[in-house]
C-alpha cells in the first residue's frame, strides 16, 4: 500500500508538471498576439483545461491497457516510467523546449516494462485489436500519429491561413486585428479544452493501471470497506475520483504557468498577429479533439508547434526562425528513446535494491 501511495503521488507530480510544461500549448499564441495578458491567458487555460479533462476517458484507456502487456506491469514499473518522464520534462522545461509529455510518459512506460520483463520486447503491444475490434498498440496509437499529426498541423495551419488571407486581404490591419482579437478568445478556449481532453487523460490511465496492478497483487485486500474505491478488477471505466483528481492537478499546474516554453513558442519561433494565432489555435484544437475522440494520446506540443510553423510559413517562409525549430525537432526525436532509457534504467536500479 505504501508503494502504491508513492506511485500515486509521483503520478500527480507528473500531472502537475505536465500542466505547467504544456501550458504554453494552449496560451502561447494568445499571449504573443497580446489579445490577453499572461495572467488572463493562464486562467482561461486553467478553466478550459479542467472542462476538457472531465470530458472523456478514451485516451486514458489507451494508456492503461493498450500499449504494454498489463500482466507484466508492477507498481515499480509505473513509478520508473513516471520518474523517467518527470526528469525529461523538467530538463526540457529548463531549456525552454516544448517537448511532448505524452511521448515522455509512453517512452518511460515502454522502457520500464521491458526492464521488468528482463528485456523481453514482446511485452510491448506493437499492433493489435481489442475486444470491440478497435486498433490498439504503439503503431496505430503512438508512432503513426507522431509523424502524421505534425504534418497535418503544419499543412492544416498553412491552408487555414491561406483561406483567411483570401477574405481579409482588402481589410485594414486595424479591422483584422480587432475582429480576430475577439475570435482568438474562442480559439484559445477551444485549444485549452482540447488540450485538457487529451493530456490530463494520460495520467488518469497511468493511475488506473496502478490501481489494477495493486488489485491484482493483493495490495488492497486488507483495506477497510470505505477504501474499496481503490480496487479495479478490469479496464472498462476510469474511476470518477481519478478523473477529478487528475483534472484538478493539471489545472493547478497550468495555473503555475510555463514562461520559458511560452517565450519559445509565442515569441522566438515566429512573430504572430491575432489572425495567425486564431489560425494556429483552431487548427491544433480540431486535430487534438479528433485524436481524443479516437483515444489517441497525440502530442499536443507537436500539433500546436507545427500549426504555428505552418501559419508562419504562409505569412512568409523566412518569418519562421528555423534555427529554433531545429532545436525543437531534436527534442521531439529524442523524447521517446531517452525516456525509454530512463524508465529502463530507473527500473533496473529499483530491482537492484530489491524493490518489486
Amino acid at each position: 500500500m505504501t508503494i502504491f501511495l508513492i506511485v500515486l503521488l509521483t503520478a500527480l507530480v507528473f500531472e502537475y508538471i505536465n500542466g505547467f510544461h504544456d501550458a504554453a500549448n494552449a496560451i502561447a499564441t494568445v499571449v504573443s498576439t497580446k489579445v490577453l495578458t499572461p495572467r488572463q491567458a493562464i486562467w482561461l487555460a486553467v478553466f478550459f483545461n479542467l472542462i476538457g479533462a472531465l470530458a472523456g476517458t478514451a485516451v486514458a484507456k489507451t494508456i492503461s491497457g493498450g500499449l504494454v502487456e498489463s500482466g507484466v506491469v508492477t507498481t515499480i514499473t509505473i513509478f520508473s516510467a513516471l520518474m523517467g518522464a518527470i526528469i525529461w520534462n523538467l530538463l526540457t522545461w529548463w531549456l525552454g523546449l516544448p517537448s511532448s509529455s505524452s511521448h515522455a510518459l509512453i517512452g518511460g512506460l515502454c522502457g520500464a516494462a521491458m526492464a521488468t520483463a528482463k528485456g523481453d520486447w514482446t511485452v510491448l503491444i506493437w499492433s493489435s485489436v481489442d475486444a470491440k475490434g478497435h486498433a490498439i498498440g504503439l503503431w496505430p496509437k503512438v508512432v503513426l500519429p507522431m509523424f502524421s499529426s505534425p504534418i497535418i498541423g503544419f499543412f492544416g495551419g498553412a491552408l487555414l491561413m491561406f483561406i483567411l488571407l483570401i477574405f481579409i486581404h482588402r481589410l485594414t490591419p486595424r479591422v483584422v486585428n480587432g475582429v480576430f482579437g475577439k475570435l482568438q478568445l474562442a480559439s484559445a478556449a477551444l485549444m485549452g479544452y482540447s488540450h485538457g481532453s487529451n493530456d490530463a487523460q494520460k495520467t488518469m490511465g497511468i493511475i488506473a493501471l496502478a490501481l489494477f496492478t495493486g488489485t491484482k497483487a493483493g495490495a488492497f485486500e486488507n483495506l477497510p470497506s470505505w477504501a474499496s474505491f481503490l480496487r479495479i478488477s478490469e479496464f472498462k471505466d476510469i474511476p470518477l475520483w481519478v478523473v477529478i483528481v487528475c483534472a484538478l492537478t493539471m489545472a493547478a499546474g497550468t495555473a503555475a504557468g510555463g514562461w520559458r516554453i511560452i517565450r519559445t513558442m509565442g515569441h522566438k519561433m515566429v512573430r504572430l498577429q491575432p489572425v495567425h494565432g486564431f489560425a494556429a489555435e483552431t487548427t491544433a484544437a480540431i486535430i487534438i479533439h479528433g485524436a481524443s475522440t479516437l483515444g489517441i494520446p497525440v502530442s499536443t506540443t507537436h500539433v500546436i508547434s507545427t500549426s504555428i510553423m505552418g501559419v508562419g510559413a504562409m505569412k512568409r517562409f523566412g518569418a519562421v526562425k528555423w534555427g529554433i525549430v531545429e532545436r525543437i525537432l531534436w527534442a521531439w526525436v529524442l523524447t521517446l528513446p531517452v525516456c525509454g532509457f530512463l524508465g529502463y534504467a530507473i527500473e533496473k536500479v529499483c530491482q537492484h535494491f530489491g524493490m518489486q
